[in-house]
């Protein structure tokens, strides 16, 4: 790790932090439409601090919904360049009543920051900026050691259909060698971790109509369709007990983790008692029983409800048969499944389920195929020794249940892999109250992109 980088960083620990403090201080919320001048407030925002790092050609660039920022740094003739992404949009801070702190003012607290957005993924990305600030203060002539193309979105929370179409669109202006993205976990604390391997993400309303109108329960209970209850009904039949999913064919493209891959992920100091208690908080974890939890949220296919909507609910009582109902729900989908098969499979499914008196209607929101990375791609084990060198450990590669479908454009559209340099924690509370980012994770963050940098454009 360069001497003056890692200066730099520690002599600059307080406006860093303040900076990034600012930044989440907008409440850049993209599900809601009527928060368009707070997502532009961020967009601008970013534009600015990839200026003040050094970053040339920045430009925001408009979409159907939120913008792009774009900027680029190709002064390195010889040297590789990266892409790094990141997404300035945040999900909504709801329930506001659980957090200890207001979500859009970053509290520092037992080492950690606060706020909604400091983990996923406004604390993450900032650190690519922050190193390219480092790269430059710390070099004579103010030259970054590689090519640098960035470009930052404000979507990832409802789907990222704009940069997907800007990608698809624009694969010249966004050549590089490689991605680099920080918007995953480290396996543990301190513990240097690269993420190889994503779950997809499919994303759906499902409808239930059941009679013309709202109707008395009294008069017409017993007799008329409920659309809530058949809702439940349906969705109750997705899985049975062992927690197998019971679509046809869903596990036709499920492919078995590699032996070795099992025997490194048996290695990791995973406690299912330590899962259960601090990070779901329950009585009793769920799935394939068959299964180590590792692989059940790492490498299999999962169906899940994130909300119905329908009949009544607000305070005091009114007896009725709902007319309608709307369930939120997902796959999630791992690699070699074909988002578009599971959800013909899924929409049949529903066809052949729905119970008497009810019609159901699948609408689809947004969808993502899962992917592994080769961990043996020359990029990747560069950023593995670089991750190792700053944290002192030996960098181990895990793979995610979640989703980041712009790492399956690039590779689909640019032809380039995804380095998954993440530095939150599992406990970092991401879309929940609470959510919080280790500060010295931050500036460590810093640290360990300038250095794969300066790795990367040696080797």
């Amino acid at each position: 790790m360069s001497a003056a980088t890692d200066a730099f960083v520690n002599q600059n620990k307080p406006r860093l932090l303040e900076e990034l403090k600012q930044f989440l201080r907008i409440p850049s919320i993209s599900t809601l439409l009527e928060n368009r001048p707070e997502i532009d407030r961020a967009a601008n925002f970013v534009a600015d601090a990839l200026r003040q790092a050094g970053m040339e050609n920045v430009e925001l660039i408009a979409t159907a919904k939120h913008p792009l920022v774009y900027a680029d740094w190709l002064h390195a003739p010889g040297k590789p360049t990266v892409l790094c992404y990141g997404h300035y949009d945040v999900q909504p801070a709801d329930p506001l009543e659980l957090w200890t702190t207001p979500p859009f003012e970053p509290t520092e607290r037992d080492g950690n920051l606060y706020g909604r957005g400091t983990a996923d993924d406004k604390g993450q990305m900032y650190s690519h900026i922050k190193a390219i600030e480092a790269l430059r203060a710390a070099s004579p002539s103010g030259r970054l050691p590689v090519n640098i193309r960035f470009i930052v979105e404000g979507e990832e929370e409802v789907g990222g259909a704009s940069i997907a179409k800007f990608v698809a669109e624009n694969p010249e202006r966004l050549a590089a060698d490689v991605a680099l993205v920080s918007d995953t976990a480290m396996y543990a604390e301190g513990m240097p971790t690269l993420c190889i391997g994503l779950r997809g993400l499919i994303y759906m309303e499902v409808e239930a109509a059941g009679p013309a109108r709202d109707l008395h329960s009294g008069l017409y209970g017993g007799a008329a369709p409920n659309a809530v209850f058949g809702l439940i009904e349906l969705l109750a039949k997705a899985k049975n007990a062992d927690g197998v999913l019971q679509i046809p064919g869903i596990y036709n493209d499920v492919d078995e983790p590699a032996a070795a891959e099992i025997a490194s992920w048996k290695k990791l100091p995973f406690q299912e008692s330590d899962f259960l208690a601090k990070e779901v908080g329950s009585t009793e974890l769920t799935g394939e029983l068959n299964r180590m939890v590792l692989e059940r949220v790492w490498s299999r296919p999962t169906f899940e409800v994130h909300g119905i909507a329908g009949g009544f609910t607000a305070a005091g009582a009114k007896t009725v048969i709902p007319a309608k109902a709307v369930a939120k729900v997902s796959f999630r989908i791992v690699p070699r499944q074909n988002p578009d098969e599971v959800v013909g499979a899924f929409r049949e499914w529903v066809r052949k389920n729905t119970p008497k008196g009810i019609q159901a209607e699948v609408r689809v929101l947004s969808s993502a195929p899962g992917l592994v990375v080769n961990p043996d791609h020359p990029a990747i084990r560069i950023a593995a020794r670089a991750f190792g060198d700053v944290f002192g450990k030996e960098t181990v590669f895990i793979r995610s249940g979640g989703s980041i479908p712009i790492v399956g454009d690039f590779a689909t559209h640019l032809g380039i892999p995804t380095i998954l340099m993440g530095f939150g924690l599992p406990d970092d509370g991401l879309h929940s109250p609470n959510e919080k980012y280790k500060i010295d994770n931050y500036y460590l963050g810093i640290r360990t992109v300038a250095h794969f940098f300066e790795q990367y454009a040696a080797a």
